[in-house]
């Protein structure tokens, strides 16, 4: 008995800080523009950055990579990177913002649903995982990883392959938002 006094008095001792200062703190926004001065680790970092200017200096990156290993194709690169951005603005404005809110529905229902196959053990994780991702597992995050490393081992042929393959994924995820629009 008083050893389980004893551990609820210290659990409680040393949860009540963390309880009192969470109180005190205003809570985070995410989406600001002004630089992180946070002591945290890279990750944790992340976060705070603005996301479209992250996603900016990606995308230079990407057509800087496009102009060393495949130059005959930044046209094409521009054109697709720009359509892209014309499509998540569609997506993204308020107009769409039923269609996002039923694809968002089905999705959730969908992974409800993976999810109790995931515990009735009729799936495995690694198929939750893929078929939570549309079948294509965390292809394009690898590939845009893989990529990096190729340009920093200078392995012009691999980093030529992967940029033609990013292409195509870029075109298909594209086409994607189109149906999704036209929904």
């Amino acid at each position: 008995m008083k050893l389980k006094l004893f551990s609820l008095s210290l659990g409680l001792l040393l949860t009540f800080p963390g309880i009192v200062g969470a109180h005190e703190h205003a809570p985070v926004d995410h989406m600001e523009k002004k630089p992180c001065d946070c002591a945290e680790g890279k990750q944790h970092h992340q976060m705070h950055r603005d996301w479209q200017a992250h996603m900016q200096e990606k995308e230079q990156k990407l057509l800087a990579w496009v102009d060393q290993f495949t130059p005959n194709k930044k046209a094409e690169w521009t054109k697709v990177l720009d359509e892209r951005k014309t499509l998540h603005k569609q997506w993204m404005s308020p107009d769409n913002a039923k269609k996002r809110e039923q694809w968002k529905n089905e999705k959730m229902a969908k992974m409800q649903e993976l999810k109790k196959q995931l515990d009735e053990g009729k799936i495995t994780k690694e198929e939750f995982i893929k078929q939570a991702h549309g079948g294509k597992g965390m292809g394009q995050w690898k590939m845009y990883h893989d990529l990096s490393l190729a340009v920093e081992k200078k392995d012009n042929k691999q980093a030529t392959l992967l940029l033609n393959q990013l292409l195509q994924q870029t075109k298909e995820h594209n086409q994607k938002l189109k149906v999704l629009l036209k929904k």
